[in-house]
């Protein structure tokens, strides 16, 4: 059997799955084990069980628990409300005023969450009320919500990259920093847009009260907690004092001394930010372990070698690939979530990038952007059940407003393409000791 033959199969087994209703990572597992039983003659079991202990014992995956703890715990503090007040009064003069918050809240407390779920649900609490109380667009409001809040997966810490990073074996450290010019970039893409929209549009809108000098800074003391966290994080890891496990420990303590200060951290919530951690770092590390075994499988069947071969006689340049592994990418995330949809396709997409010379660094960013329009792409963007959840409107409306959003990150991606030091400038410059 051919590879063409073999990779038929094999997808037409992982849709019987996924379509099935079976688990991503259990779905991932049968695949492999059918790959294995019927296309060579490797032992499945010896395979299987010391595979899966070892990329479930990787040093790597411990920051991934810590940095899903910090983020519980900021979720259960009145950060949000923090936010906005820190940041509204310096917005009114802009065109589209408060519609700015959305941004640059989400971007404030994607580098101390590194979930797109958490960002926006913390984020949209805080400013869906009262921008509605003020007459904003709620077209725009929901948009640049749901747009916004998948920098959660791009500005460090990030979890996308903690996953990706494991599976390539890429350094964290220097994954987390090159996030960083590149969430700026499209934080500054999406509040250009809601520039656009207020010169365009010229809502009428409630306007905000005068504020001196002194009295905006006064109010600006309260986006000192999020400096500090984001200072210690990043500040962290790039200096060298810190890897990304040590970072993720010291947000932990960060947070947890931002909730005792604030009084809003009780036994309960203390239990549930637990409890919240645990379901989810069982969930990726599940998942993460099913994709490994799936990688194996698909070496021993020499699938990702035929497929590197067959785009490579097809003489594609690195340009054209990627424009080939976007779309792939796209219509991966119209099914899948992010994670899932990069554990999936890294076993075979990592061959054909090495052999084009593509920097496995650099495409960690580019798939990030990738899975962040994945977040809002229907019929299964998790942001966009997020949104439903916290405003009650229709899907249908929620992806039409998330749309120029979604035009803006594919608009990154050739930006990524065209300009790639955007992603490998800062790591280039990291301490060693970080990797």
């Amino acid at each position: 059997m051919d590879f063409t033959e073999l990779a038929i199969a094999l997808l037409l087994v992982l849709f019987l799955l996924l379509g099935s209703g079976v688990w991503v990572a259990l779905s991932l597992v049968g695949v492999a084990v059918v790959g294995m039983a019927f296309f060579t003659d490797r032992p499945i079991g010896a395979s299987m069980y010391s595979t899966i202990w070892t990329s479930s014992t990787s040093w790597t995956l411990t920051a991934l628990p810590l940095f899903i703890w910090m983020g519980e715990i900021l979720y259960r503090t009145r950060l949000s409300e923090s936010l906005f007040r820190g940041l509204s009064p310096w917005l009114s003069w802009l065109p589209g005023r408060l519609m700015h918050t959305n941004v640059i809240g989400c971007t404030l407390f994607a580098a101390v969450s590194g979930s797109s779920a958490a960002t926006l649900t913390t984020v949209g609490k805080m400013s869906l009320p009262e921008l509605s109380k003020r007459g904003y667009s709620e077209f725009m409001s929901v948009g640049t919500l749901a747009g916004a809040s998948t920098l959660g997966l791009m500005i460090p810490p990030s979890l996308t990259m903690i996953v990706y990073g494991v599976i390539t074996n890429q350094s964290i450290p220097k994954l987390f920093i090159a996030g960083i010019i590149p969430g700026l970039i499209l934080a500054t893409l999406f509040m250009g847009y809601v520039v656009a929209w207020g010169i365009v549009k010229k809502p009428e809108i409630t306007k905000e009260p005068a504020m001196s000098l002194k009295q905006r800074l006064y109010e600006s003391r309260l986006l000192i907690p999020v400096a500090l966290l984001i200072i210690t994080v990043i500040g962290s890891m790039y200096s060298g004092l810190a890897t990304a496990t040590e970072a993720a420990a010291l947000g932990v303590v960060g947070a947890l001394l931002l909730a005792a200060v604030q009084r809003s951290l009780t036994f309960s919530s203390l239990v549930e930010s637990l409890l919240g951690t645990a379901k989810t770092s069982c969930m990726i590390a599940l998942i993460l372990a099913g994709a490994s075994f799936l990688t194996l499988a698909m070496g021993f069947t020499g699938l990702p070698r035929g497929l590197a071969e067959w785009v490579g006689s097809l003489e594609l340049s690195p340009f054209m690939l990627l424009v080939a592994l976007m779309l792939v990418y796209i219509v991966l995330g119209c099914f899948l979530d992010g994670i899932s949809a990069v554990v999936l396709t890294m076993a075979v997409v990592t061959p054909m990038l090495n052999d084009a010379g593509i920097d496995l660094l650099w495409f960690g960013i580019f798939v990030l952007v990738m899975v962040e329009m994945a977040q809002i792409t229907p019929p299964v963007g998790f942001n966009l059940f997020v949104m439903k959840g916290l405003t009650n409107h229709s899907l249908g409306f929620i992806a039409k407003a998330a749309a120029p959003m979604f035009l803006i990150m594919a608009l990154m991606a050739l930006l990524l393409i065209a300009f790639p030091l955007l992603a490998t400038f800062l790591p280039s410059y990291m301490n060693e000791a970080t990797m």
